[in-house]
């Protein structure tokens, strides 16, 4: 499927806010957001709205540290940039984590410029706290630290909203998401459409609506790799004959039911 001819310009208002965090530029990584911008990092925590909380998150999860953004893949569209990418954090007390993630950009036009009004991170807190406690006093130091920003640049509140990060469909989510996976690749339409909440149809990321039939035809032989939990939702890279793929896929609320899938094809070099 061709992209729409924006791709990349969608993709170059994003690619300016892992430059900002290069060089720690608070002002020019903020100002990426429109006004009433949320940050949903990661996805499951209590969200950050407009200039104000979106600093307090700046000041607490990225001023004290240095991050590098390995990209396998960046998928473009209408307003849309979603990549598919690890991230390596090397904290203020020198420990270092890697964390895989998605990362979900919706753009929109603010006062002739393109902005971020909506960034989505998917990615799992348990193991990346495993992960920095593992790295010994010094993970142990970043993590006090970290939780002594929180308290003073988000209060209480944001301590809470952070901790809500460890609930959401976890594993339960991951098994539902490996059996519609294993379906599509093989064929199995009549379970694809169970697992898919009995729809008539599935929704593409371009907003093409494909009845469940036509979306196990286009994902014969498909494999999946890294599959992240985050919140009440799970997020699948994968690969298709046809090239790299991404799924989104979003849960009920209160109980282990799919509500929408949405599926990203369009790589952008």
């Amino acid at each position: 499927m061709p992209l729409d001819p924006t791709a990349t310009e969608l993709r170059d208002a994003v690619l300016a806010s892992p430059r900002a965090v290069a060089v720690h530029d608070r002002a020019a990584w903020v100002g990426l957001f429109t006004r009433d911008a949320v940050v949903n990092d990661p996805v499951g925590s209590a969200p950050h709205r407009g200039y104000d909380a979106i600093a307090r998150f700046y000041d607490t999860f990225i001023a004290p540290n240095d991050i590098v953004f390995d990209v396998a893949y960046d998928f473009a569209g209408p307003a849309t940039v979603v990549r598919d990418l690890t991230i390596t954090i090397t904290m203020s007390t020198g420990a270092r984590v890697r964390v895989p993630m998605h990362l979900r950009y919706e753009i929109t036009e603010e006062d002739g410029d393109l902005r971020i009004s909506h960034l989505a991170a998917y990615w799992e807190l348990l193991p990346m706290i495993g992960q920095l406690m593992s790295t010994g006093i010094a993970g142990l130091r970043a993590g006090t630290r970290l939780g002594g920003l929180l308290l003073r640049n988000q209060g209480a509140s944001g301590l809470l909203g952070m901790a809500r990060a460890v609930t959401g469909i976890g594993r339960t989510g991951k098994e539902i998401t490996h059996r519609l996976c294993a379906a599509a690749a093989t064929g199995d339409t009549a379970t694809v459409t169970e697992l898919a909440g009995g729809r008539e149809t599935v929704r593409l990321w371009s907003g093409e609506s494909i009845p469940p039939a036509e979306l196990v035809a286009r994902a014969r032989g498909l494999r999946c790799g890294k599959t992240l939990a985050a919140g009440r939702s799970v997020t699948v890279s994968g690969e298709t004959p046809d090239g790299p793929v991404l799924l989104i896929l979003d849960f009920h609320p209160a109980a282990p039911r799919l509500e929408t899938l949405r599926i990203y094809t369009d790589t952008v070099a």
